[in-house]
């Protein structure tokens, strides 16, 4: 009994480094650009579809896990350069629900690229496994978890530590000020949407050898990853990290629970949700009476 928990542990904690790694894409972009990207489930599908495409054409491996990392970064600059600018001074909000149109946008595109069939994306990590505590384990998984906590690691450096990443801080605070301070906003901005995009790519390379190639299944991947940069509160790097982790595990453990297994999907919104009221602790609502 404990090596099934054993193996439903490692697979949270697999899924949940890739939530994990698209919730501090996420964070990146909103510390810097003030976006919330929800179409970065798309980024990472889209990542992924390409990555499978340039494998079926019989190129060097290597060769599609690139295309996969370049197909994130341009369709990510791609928005921040040629959208993103005209919504800058506009709400959260406003930035927010802009991104879901250009997921839709990305999900009709790959729809009548990509009829509906069963893929597979393999990697050649996915045939080699260690033991760790009587459990085998996919060096697959292990690398998305690496890859995750790295993340975390190089960007909090490169946030604290580098001009750029300064600079990248500065323009989050208030884009004005960054702007008369004599920071390069578009550089820095086009920065800030290629991390993110590659972060996705990379995402939507593990995504798919690990869970399922699906467009829409990827896609909507950024639901439990925005769950986990809720959880890093948009801002906080191994919060983020942390969160992915529980949400993977949490949806894992219950798989083990029949009569909650069909609620496992609930996870992420009702995480976020408890994260929500936590944050909101103390504080009044705006129709609370002051006497």
């Amino acid at each position: 009994m404990l090596k099934v928990y054993g193996l439903f542990l490692v697979s949270g904690l697999a899924v949940g480094s890739l939530y994990a790694l698209a919730g501090i894409g996420l964070v990146i972009l909103r510390r810097s650009t003030g976006f919330l990207n929800f179409a970065y489930g798309a980024l990472a599908a889209a990542a992924a579809m390409v990555a499978w495409q340039v494998a079926d054409w019989g190129a060097w491996p290597p060769l599609s896990w690139f295309a996969a990392l370049v197909t994130g970064v341009v369709l990510s600059v791609a928005y921040g350069r040629l959208i993103a600018p005209a919504l800058a001074w506009r709400e959260p909000a406003v930035k927010a629900v802009a991104t879901l149109g250009y997921m839709l946008i990305l999900l009709g595109i790959m729809g009548l690229i990509w009829d509906d069939e069963l893929r597979k994306l393999s990697l050649p990590t996915d045939k080699i496994a260690v033991t760790l505590l009587g459990v085998r384990v996919t060096v697959t998984r292990l690398i998305a978890l690496g890859v995750a906590v790295a993340a975390v690691i190089a960007m909090i450096l490169y946030l604290d530590r580098s001009r750029m990443g300064l600079n990248m801080r500065a323009l989050a605070d208030d884009r004005d000020h960054a702007a008369l301070l004599g920071i390069p906003i578009i550089k820095v901005e086009t920065l800030a949407w290629g991390i993110s995009g590659a972060l996705a790519g990379g995402t939507g390379l593990l995504f798919g050898s690990l869970v399922r190639l699906e467009p829409t299944v990827i896609t909507f991947m950024v639901i439990p990853a925005t769950a986990a940069a809720i959880v890093g509160r948009l801002t906080s790097l191994p919060m983020t990290l942390l969160g992915g982790l529980f949400i993977g595990v949490i949806e894992a453990m219950l798989t083990l629970y029949k009569p909650l297994a069909p609620l496992r999907a609930m996870t992420p919104f009702v995480i976020a949700g408890l994260m929500i009221l936590w944050m909101q602790r103390g504080t009044s609502l705006t129709f609370a009476s002051k006497d």
